[in-house]
């Protein structure tokens, strides 16, 4: 007698494999503007997994989160315009500057906690956008910095969209491994009980800052690829606004799961792109939204479609 089993459904791996193969066929096929949102959300997208990394995964209130994205954007922007430095060389050098930012602010908030931590953070974050926005001969102030020279296959949106690409899928990757390693794990016990992880012998504020410094880095990648993709570089992205659409972001879609925070992402760039089209009160709408979440999906949309559906996989189980 043979016995059939039933085919499997492709696992996360095959599904992310299959999405990026898709998201790769979209220059070919789709308009100029669906390229530039698409690429838009992956940018963001990562910006929210990275922050998700020390809020969802470590349980900090990391509330001033873009000042490294801002900082990884604006330090590729100066070597080029200001110091002449090759555009690889800024790409590498806006990441790094940001985990170095990280690693500064990380030293002085981890010794407080919940409340206070993200209150320190938010003053020292708004410290670097006041020198942003007045250091005029080298960021240009509220004026920004346009017109930032880049690569000649950059200069065109595809070249900057399977760049966006190819930095996002690997980053992903990336995070993904750091949440299921060991220091991963760790970093979510000390979430759950930081004082009985340190009565176990765990160095608590070195796992913490060790998240906030790969948190910062990512968030710097994020910041030169949207450099990629826009060309110009402005104060408002070391703006704790757009830390809060960043925070936002991670709750709607989910911060007690990976891929919540990019879905969140995707979501408020739709929200964004649709609604705006038609009125400036877009906000309010994103407002309503999360009111509406809070309320039916604290968890978030990946949270809740995750819980029904361990809870329909139990309800099978207990029939069977």
């Amino acid at each position: 007698m043979t016995v059939r089993l039933p085919r499997s459904a492709p696992g996360p791996a095959g599904a992310a494999l299959a999405l990026l193969a898709a998201l790769a066929l979209v220059p070919a096929v789709g308009p100029a503007f669906t390229v530039y949102v698409l690429a838009l959300i992956m940018v963001t997208g990562l910006l929210a997994l990275s922050l998700n990394l020390v809020l969802g995964y470590g349980g900090l209130y990391q509330f001033h989160h873009a000042v490294f994205y801002g900082v990884g954007a604006y330090v590729l922007a100066v070597a080029v315009t200001r110091g002449g430095w090759p555009a690889w060389l800024g790409f590498l050098a806006g990441p790094l500057a940001a985990a170095l930012a990280g690693l500064l602010i990380g030293w002085f908030c981890v010794r407080l906690t919940r409340l206070y931590f993200g209150m320190l953070q938010i003053s020292l974050g708004s410290l670097l956008w006041t020198v942003v926005l007045r250091w005029y001969p080298v960021t240009g102030g509220d004026n920004g910095i346009h017109d930032i020279p880049l690569p000649g296959a950059l200069q065109t949106l595809p070249g900057a969209y399977y760049l966006i690409l190819a930095v996002v899928a690997a980053s992903t990757a990336v995070l993904y491994l750091i949440v299921r390693s060991p220091f991963g794990i760790t970093l979510q016990a000390i979430r759950d009980n930081a004082q009985r992880c340190q009565t176990v012998g765990v160095d608590v504020r070195a796992h913490q800052i060790g998240a906030i410094v790969i948190a910062a880095f990512f968030a710097g990648v994020a910041g030169v690829l949207y450099v990629a993709l826009e060309r110009s570089v402005f104060p408002n992205l070391l703006f704790w606004v757009l830390s809060l659409e960043i925070f936002v972001m991670c709750l709607l879609g989910g911060w007690f799961t990976f891929a919540g925070p990019m879905l969140g992402a995707a979501l408020m760039v739709a929200l964004r792109t649709v609604i705006g089209r038609y009125t400036d009160l877009w906000t309010m709408f994103v407002g309503i939204i999360l009111i509406l979440l809070i309320f039916f999906m604290p968890e978030g949309v990946v949270g809740f479609a995750l819980a029904r559906l361990r809870a329909r996989a139990a309800g099978a189980g207990g029939r069977g």
